[in-house]
């Protein structure tokens, strides 16, 4: 097992000191006369703990367990040897997870992920390339063990959806799914095409992270304009004759969250108001982020509206990641869920 040791890669002895750095800080007689400073240098030094603790845990088990197997080969103890080599297999694993996410050093990686899946140009066949990735996300949240819930969809006229709003909770969600923001593109034999030609199709992702706690962002009720009207498509009868469904938009942003899923009005608001609290949270830290980079004369960076995959079932099968030009040919895997392996090339290459 090439499992490289934690010293040099994480810089843990430098993480022992800011852990050091941080407890004198908490030690101090007004550390909590400023309640938000010291609730972000409480919450920094728990998730650094957190992080140190497992990258030692990991590494030590690592090496007990590469001397036990070299001792049960030599041994010739063929059984025992394959079941240590599983367990290597596994500690491998869960180190190469644990340096990944050592580069998610944003707060806001640690947090739950909305999803906002919209249709291109293209009717019916962009709706149902939305429901396709739907699926997809949904596959791999389940296979990351993250929960999911659908907020809010907007089905199309014949299939699929014309937008979708989804919630995925569990830690790092947003981290890993901030590298999906963009276009992703279609190639395929229509099925809703009778002379069964090839279209291209297009669906654009945004995610931002859930916001935690009302601290975060303050919205008054003076900036929301609310309103209420009876849902649409499929849902039961009971949806379609009340008015369930709400509608908010926040004037300052000009950002527009609607939800009808629940049959309570009252619930759909309070879903209405989770996405919007996270959609203007991010709003206004895109608008800070763009002002220090022209500042610092950067080029701006085209997140929304660029293509960075595609997806082409016909005339050959191959997912292409225009970004980090990862690749593979198992097209029906990745629509199973299997994108973890374009996440991190993402996140590696990106440094992010």
């Amino acid at each position: 097992m090439a499992c490289r040791s934690s010293e040099t890669i994480f810089d843990v002895p430098g993480k022992r000191k800011e852990i050091s750095d941080l407890e004198g800080k908490i030690g101090r007689s007004d550390f909590w006369s400023d309640q938000a400073g010291a609730r972000t240098v409480t919450e920094t030094l728990s998730r650094i703990k957190e992080t140190v603790e497992a990258w030692e845990r990991i590494s030590k088990e690592a090496e007990d367990l590469g001397v036990f197997f070299e001792l049960l080969r030599a041994e010739e103890d063929e059984s025992s040897a394959a079941e240590t080599a599983k367990d290597l297999e596994r500690v491998e694993r869960e180190y190469r997870e644990l340096e990944l996410r050592s580069m998610l050093g944003d707060p806001r990686d640690r947090a739950g992920a909305i999803m906002m899946i919209h249709a291109g140009a293209g009717g019916t066949e962009s709706c149902d390339w939305v429901a396709m990735l739907l699926r997809m996300y949904r596959r791999w949240a389940e296979q990351c063990g993250y929960a999911v819930e659908v907020l809010d969809m907007t089905p199309g006229e014949e299939a699929g959806f014309r937008s979708v709003t989804l919630s995925v909770k569990g830690g790092y969600a947003y981290g890993y799914l901030k590298a999906e923001r963009g276009v992703h593109r279609l190639v395929r034999i229509s099925p809703f095409d009778a002379n069964k030609r090839r279209h291209t199709s297009f669906a654009s992702a945004d995610v931002v992270p859930e916001v935690e706690g009302e601290q975060e962002i303050e919205i008054k009720d003076e900036d929301l304009r609310i309103d209420t009207f009876r849902a649409h498509g499929a849902g039961g009868q009971h949806v379609n004759k009340t008015d369930s469904a709400v509608r908010i938009t926040h004037a300052p942003t000009g950002i527009v969250v609607q939800c009808q899923n629940e049959r309570s009005q009252y619930k759909n608001r309070v879903t209405a108001m989770r996405v919007l609290t996270a959609r203007v949270a991010e709003h206004y830290r895109r608008i800070k982020e763009d002002e220090m980079a022209k500042e610092r004369g950067e080029k701006e960076e085209i997140a929304w509206g660029s293509q960075i995959r595609s997806y082409v079932f016909q005339p050959y099968q191959m997912v292409k990641d225009h970004r980090t030009k990862h690749e593979t040919g198992n097209v029906q895997a990745v629509m199973d869920g299997a994108i973890q392996p374009f996440i991190e090339a993402y996140l590696r290459s990106s440094g992010k």
